[in-house]
């Protein structure tokens, strides 16, 4: 079993749509034109990963993407835990776990600071016993209408992490091929929303427009009836007056807030100091 950094040309980024496609039949989103965007034309910089090969054959897969990110007080260069897929034939074998070791080594020996990610219930067990990640707090989930009415000073004041927005990285993350975001001004804030229903339902989110010198007038078609929140703000930043928290039951798995230092001074991300919404990782 040979162990490489993942490539970007198009004929490798074909074999990672083939693996995909085996490993995770029932999902038609890992095209190349999204694989392209997603590890290629990220303005914060390439996809850091490793694949696993068994002499041509390509058994193994996992990707982090380069993002900058407020972290303790301080803006970090960190890593987006996102993609990993091991073909059906190779599955048990440890895989996964060696190929986010050689990534971490390699993110950490050019100096990113940290990796953060979203876990399902059943991938969070071994991120936090094999990886050793800190499971943080799972992420809120609720269905509303209007805004959020987030309180942003309280936010600057208590988070110890958020992800860091420019203009560029923005304008990137609502070109995803795979599901777009549109996004318009308010007076205070940029909102952002990703149909998940039609003009139904949305993915909904909120940034502080104070915290942009420029940024495009936006791209808003009509809106939705029902915004939906995936993520967490900090403690005592928002009353989600307008929103209510969809039962457990009625979730397809409660997903995990997970973050790993790879420097040792950088603090412990505790409960109630994330700022985090379906922006920051890849959920729409």
């Amino acid at each position: 079993m040979n162990y490489l950094p993942v490539q970007y040309d198009t004929s490798t980024l074909s074999r990672y749509a083939e693996l995909f496609s085996k490993c995770f039949p029932a999902s038609a989103g890992f095209t190349l034109d999204y694989l392209d965007w997603l590890y290629r034309l990220n303005p914060d910089g390439l996809a850091i990963g490793f694949d696993a090969w068994d002499g041509n054959k390509l058994v193994a897969h996992y990707v982090c993407v380069p993002v900058k990110a407020l972290v303790s007080g301080r803006t970090v260069h960190a890593l987006l835990s996102l993609n990993t897929a091991t073909h059906p034939d190779y599955q048990g074998r440890g895989l996964f776990t060696k190929l986010a070791q050689f990534t971490f080594a390699a993110g950490a020996g050019a100096g990113l600071d940290c990796v953060f990610g979203v876990a399902n219930a059943n991938s969070t067990g071994g991120f936090v016993r094999k990886l050793g990640f800190r499971l943080v707090e799972p992420l809120e989930a609720k269905i509303g209408y209007g805004g959020l009415e987030i309180d942003w000073d309280i936010v600057d004041q208590t988070a110890l992490f958020a992800r860091q927005w420019s203009p560029d990285s923005l304008k990137w993350r609502c070109a995803n091929p795979k599901r777009p975001v549109f996004f318009r001004q308010d007076k205070q804030e940029i909102l952002f929303r990703a149909p998940v229903k039609g003009i139904l339902l949305s993915a909904y989110a909120e940034l502080p427009l104070r915290n942009f010198t420029s940024i495009d007038a936006g791209t808003e078609n009509l809106p939705s009836l029902l915004h939906l929140f995936i993520g967490l703000v900090p403690t005592g930043a928002c009353q989600f007056r307008r929103y209510i928290s969809i039962p457990h039951r009625f979730r397809p798995s409660p997903l995990n807030f997970i973050f790993l230092s790879l420097n040792s001074t950088t603090a412990t991300i505790e409960k109630g100091s994330v700022s985090f919404s379906f922006l920051d990782f890849d959920a729409y």
